[in-house]
């Protein structure tokens, strides 16, 4: 038996993309939080427990970009040419945050309120966008003789842009829940009772999209309910409900870990119950990652790479961010 290498690839890009969530979603969530907490000492601190490892954590969008370029370069060709102005958006607003998160420590009283707008405009318009980008590539692209035919904002729909605003709630809830980890007084208080409504808004996300999506894709129901799919996709509901439920609890008493934990367990389940929607296409809805494989020997040689130098990124992730465990105190961290 032949190794099957899309099916390799088509996990690493998986888990690539899975990986930038948990590790980029609560930085952008700090920045979505900046409105909330206008307190300049406390942004500050905010910021502080990301400043030593947030560039790295976007390690993952590029390691995904490539991947999929290095494997699927039918697929690239087509979601990147669908999905050009949302993923423009992305990187611009990621770019504009990157510059604001340098230039905040380093400007002057009069001009750090100009800065700390941009960090927080910057955060929703790269989140934004993933979310629009998601609610585009769920719905499906039009093909014609390998490559995308449709138009330029075909990616702008109700559910796209219910995506968006999808994504920028449950990033809050992870920025929420990380700063709950890293900060202690009147910012953590804080930071708990945010988190009891993102907690709801993200369980009521996660209904109406388990329900919108079926009702627009029948294709999508037709998984659901098919076997072996249904087998893995009965108990996500449950799960979900369980997880809600342990966040709460967890918020009622003196959190530390547990709540951020378990929200990314919560997102988990979510990208779980879209990998089940859309499996085993990469092009949705009827190009699957066999018939967008680039050649064998292509596939082959750079998955030698990506061995090497995906254990290289997670030992150093996890080296720095034991480096800089422990609670993060107002007046400590970056300069």
């Amino acid at each position: 038996m032949g190794i099957d290498l899309p099916l390799i690839w088509a996990i690493i890009i998986a888990f690539g993309l899975m990986m930038y969530v948990i590790m980029d979603g609560f930085d952008l969530g700090i920045g979505i939080l900046f409105p909330f907490v206008p307190d300049r000492d406390d942004r500050d601190t905010m910021v502080n427990t990301v400043a030593p490892v947030w560039d790295g954590n976007e390690t993952w969008l590029v390691l995904g970009g490539a991947a999929l370029l290095a494997a699927f370069p039918l697929a690239y060709s087509i979601i990147l040419s669908a999905l050009y102005f949302p993923l423009f958006l992305m990187l611009g607003g990621l770019i504009w945050r990157g510059v604001a998160f340098e230039f905040r420590f380093k400007a002057n009283d009069s001009h750090k309120p100009f800065w700390d707008k941009a960090f927080a405009w910057g955060s929703y318009i790269a989140t934004c966008s993933q979310g629009l980008a998601l609610g585009g590539f769920i719905n499906g692209f039009e093909v014609k003789d390998a490559a995308f035919s449709g138009g330029v904002l075909d990616w702008l729909t109700p559910f796209s842009l219910f995506t968006g605003v999808a994504l920028v709630v449950a990033y809050a809830l992870l920025g929420c829940t990380w700063l709950i980890m890293k900060t202690e007084g009147e910012l953590q208080r804080r930071m708990i009772k945010l988190a009891r409504p993102a907690t709801l808004a993200v369980l009521a996300i996660i209904i109406i999209v388990s329900v919108w999506t079926p009702l627009v894709h029948p294709d999508v129901a037709n998984r659901w309910f098919a076997l072996p799919n249904i087998l893995f996709f009965a108990p996500v509901p449950a799960l979900v409900l369980a997880t809600t439920w342990a966040i709460l609890r967890l918020l009622r008493g003196e959190p530390h870990v547990g709540p951020f934990l378990f929200t990314l367990f919560l997102l988990f389940l979510g990208y779980s119950g879209l990998a089940i929607s859309l499996w085993p296409n990469i092009v949705p809805p009827a190009i699957s990652i066999w018939e967008a494989a680039g050649p064998a020997e292509s596939m082959g040689f750079t998955l030698v790479g990506a061995l090497l130098v995906i254990p290289c990124i997670l030992a150093y992730t996890a080296w720095s961010y034991y480096v800089f465990r422990g609670k993060v105190k107002p007046g400590e961290g970056y300069h």
